[in-house]
């Protein structure tokens, strides 16, 4: 069990928690959201034994602070910004292996799922990637381990679609004990990957619910998608998604991770003079939406 009691975190003048009370318990998938500000790297930040603060922060009655290395080796982190790296790749992957007692060859193999092509990048500078190769490293050395807390500060912000999914399918795979902590400061990007939804506000918790119908994290849905004119920037838009042309150029079809479709449907929302028809299905339910 995760435990935050009475947290409280001041930068100089400025409280930045004030008084958190959380219980986590195995098994529990929690979306913190919240606006900019409000306090969710913080509390992450105080969870990591990074900080010192007011109150006391524990993992299974271990203080994080004061006994910090054996609260770490069972955490796998992926945090918002990627640190300044200069270490190269391979020698970072071999080395976040050896501190947390892991097989790098495990974290090769998550980076491979996730379309890294490690041969031609494990002599380059970590900080020298482009975005999306330093979030899919990280996420391969927070995964590719034995780990029953997951902490993950917007980890999908950086992912192409097809890498979102498998993201998806790598967080399915994971024992149902694992708990899983994962920020953002929009609720839709996260909510069908959890169970619980944790919101802040100006260092404080204001909702603390449940999530009755989580999302299959493996689901894909089949999508068709039919359009009153073609335009440029929506051909664009799908093909990122890997959509395709079926039969003509006003109808398109493709596949959407289940824990994606919000998002997905966020993007389709901007064209939504374009739009005829819309089809969703899944392999075994069927979702359906006309416009």
């Amino acid at each position: 069990m995760i435990r935050f009691q009475q947290v409280a975190k001041r930068f100089n003048k400025t409280e930045v928690l004030k008084g958190i009370d959380l219980e986590i318990q195995p098994g529990n998938r929690v979306a913190l959201v919240g606006s900019n500000g409000a306090g969710k790297t913080t509390l992450i930040r105080c969870l990591l034994g990074e900080y010192n603060c007011d109150g006391r922060v524990s993992v299974d009655g271990l203080d994080a602070r004061g006994q910090r290395q054996l609260v770490l080796k069972r955490v796998g982190f992926v945090p918002q910004l990627p640190p300044p790296l200069k270490m190269p790749v391979g020698q970072l992957i071999s080395f976040s292996a050896s501190v947390c007692d892991a097989d790098p060859q495990r974290m090769e193999a998550v980076a491979h799922r996730l379309g890294l092509e490690l041969a031609q990048l494990r002599h380059r500078p970590f900080v020298k990637l482009s975005g999306g190769q330093k979030q899919k490293i990280l996420i391969s050395i927070a995964l590719g381990r034995d780990a029953d807390i997951l902490i993950m500060d917007e980890p999908a912000a950086n992912l192409d679609p097809e890498a979102r999914r498998i993201f998806f399918q790598l967080l399915a795979e994971k024992p149902e004990h694992t708990v899983m902590l994962i920020s953002s400061h929009r609720l839709d990007e996260v909510a069908s990957l959890v169970n619980r939804v944790v919101e802040m506000d100006q260092g404080r918790i204001v909702l603390d619910d449940q999530v009755e119908d989580a999302v299959d994290l493996e689901s894909r849905l089949l999508c068709r998608i039919g359009l009153t004119r073609e335009a440029p920037a929506f051909v664009k838009a799908v093909t990122e998604w890997g959509f395709h042309r079926c039969g003509d150029d006003l109808h398109w079809e493709g596949l959407v991770a289940g824990p994606d479709r919000l998002r997905f449907l966020g993007v389709l929302s901007r064209y939504a003079g374009l739009l005829k028809t819309i089809h969703m299905q899944q392999e075994q339910a069927e979702e359906t939406v006309s416009v």
